[in-house]
């Protein structure tokens, strides 16, 4: 099968989600490449973090269908999620400030060894991998021994994402990774979607900070009260024009010393 006819990584299909009176998703449509970055854009409530919620398991749809490579799927849990390779980086990071880097990375599925027929945590090989991993990565952390409620916003950001690519996902979606972020951890983050993307893994990259999206993205998909609005090449589109979309109407920029009308 050649590339050109090979089915998207995920195809989702008039999603629709409702919480009692509220309608947060209307049907939306969202379509990832193999190997693309998708930047999912939209203001406040728009519904672009229920999507990714559905899409990583933590949320069930009410209508709708999800395909990952052109088989459909349905997802009970985040685990279920993580059966077909999809893999979710929350804003909040869920790391454990009291263990060190290693420690996060293979939480829950820590290498063991055999000691007098006892099985004991190996931790040389725990962090010899977590060297590996990192360094596959590009991502530079001098010693897998640190805790992490030590380590810099940007090398814990860098860690949740190593975490969630160790699953090996086919789909790895990223709640804000840049927010709070200094400059030069965020160029670091941004080169880290470059690697993990190259590698052909479709991210999912959900953010406000609108000029990253043109450092990393192939498309944006834009999303304004719980529909999918827009969905641009990110060589067919600007800035202005994803402000636009974002906020539903020509956005026209008023300085503080122009009167408000009444």
């Amino acid at each position: 099968m050649n590339a050109i006819s090979m089915p998207p990584r995920v195809r989702m299909t008039g999603i629709a989600k409702r919480y009692g009176a509220v309608r947060s998703l209307r049907g939306v449509d969202l379509e990832v490449p193999p190997g693309a970055v998708l930047g999912l854009v939209g203001d406040n409530g728009a519904g672009k973090s229920t999507v990714s919620k559905v899409l990583s398991g933590a949320v069930v749809p009410d209508a709708g269908d999800i395909e990952i490579d052109g088989r459909r799927v349905s997802f009970s849990g985040p685990a279920d999620a993580r059966r077909h390779r999809v893999e979710m980086v929350y804003q909040d990071l869920s790391l454990c400030d009291t263990l060190d880097v290693a420690g996060n990375l293979f939480l829950g599925r820590e290498p063991m060894r055999r000691i007098c027929g006892l099985r004991v945590l190996d931790l040389g090989a725990m962090h010899a991998q977590a060297r590996d991993m990192l360094k596959g990565l590009g991502i530079r952390i001098p010693d897998t021994r640190v805790n992490v409620e030590h380590l810099s916003g940007g090398q814990r950001q860098a860690i949740a994402i190593a975490r969630a690519v160790s699953f090996d996902p086919k789909v790895l979606i990223m709640d804000e990774p840049t927010a709070a972020l200094a400059v030069a951890e965020v160029e670091a983050v941004l080169e880290l979607i470059r690697t993990v993307s190259a590698k052909g893994v479709s991210v999912i990259l959900v953010t406000h900070r609108l000029q990253d999206l043109f450092r990393v993205c192939d498309r944006i998909s834009v999303m304004y009260e719980g529909r999918n609005v827009a969905n641009r090449l990110i060589g067919e589109t600007s800035l202005e024009e994803v402000v636009d979309l974002i906020v539903g109407q020509r956005f026209n920029g008023r300085t503080a010393h122009q009167p408000m009308e009444n």
